[in-house]
């Protein structure tokens, strides 16, 4: 069981911790937190180090996830990925114990697939992407890099999510439907229609 480092100590680590528990894949070293706030713990994981100290954090212990979440706005994830790219880093891929992801799935450096997701047959799911509670990605789609799917929403069969997206609870994409990058779906709607980059999408 490798060691792993969790990069980010608000409410989505929490939900990760949760995660990692349960696939039981990976011992918890610790977490790091943007800058240094006097706290000792998250849940029962010591803070070990703040963002600053990424580079020697990263030698000591290269396997690392990204657990800031991402509310509409991907830029925060990026940066980290990108800053633990460069200093080497493993981005583990994690899967939570209770979620299905086919064998003939793809799943990108760095994804968080959580509890009672579904990552259906030949779906692709790129790198440091956000597959929250109980999303279900269907056949043939694919999710590019730095995408939140959150918890509950449908993206059904050979619909393609472009880089840096955010789709909120509960939301529907219709089959075959193009959401252009870094556009924003709203918590329960449908979408029957491709989107362009850069949208944002009310009821």
């Amino acid at each position: 069981m490798d060691d792993i480092i969790l990069i980010g100590d608000g409410g989505h680590c929490h939900a990760c911790i949760d995660v990692i528990e349960s696939c039981r894949s990976y011992r918890i070293k610790g977490v790091v937190e943007k800058e240094r706030s006097g706290r000792a713990h998250v849940l029962d994981y010591p803070i070990i180090g703040c963002d600053e100290e990424l580079t020697e954090l990263i030698k000591e212990t290269p396997c690392a996830v990204i657990t800031v979440g991402q509310i509409k706005s991907s830029v925060i994830r990026k940066r980290l990925f990108r800053q633990l790219k460069d200093n080497g880093a493993h981005l583990a891929s994690v899967v939570s114990g209770s979620a299905y992801v086919s064998q003939h799935a793809k799943l990108g450096e760095g994804t968080v697939i959580m509890h009672h997701a579904l990552v259906n047959a030949r779906a692709t799911i790129e790198a440091n992407c956000i597959i929250n509670t109980g999303a279900i990605i269907e056949h043939d789609v694919r999710v590019e890099a730095h995408c939140h799917i959150s918890t509950r929403a449908t993206i059904n069969g050979g619909c393609i999510i472009e880089a840096e997206s955010f789709i909120g609870s509960g939301a529907i994409i219709r089959e075959g439907v193009i959401i252009g990058k870094g556009s924003v779906i709203a918590a329960g709607i449908t979408v029957r229609k491709d989107v362009p980059p850069g949208s944002t999408v009310f009821a």
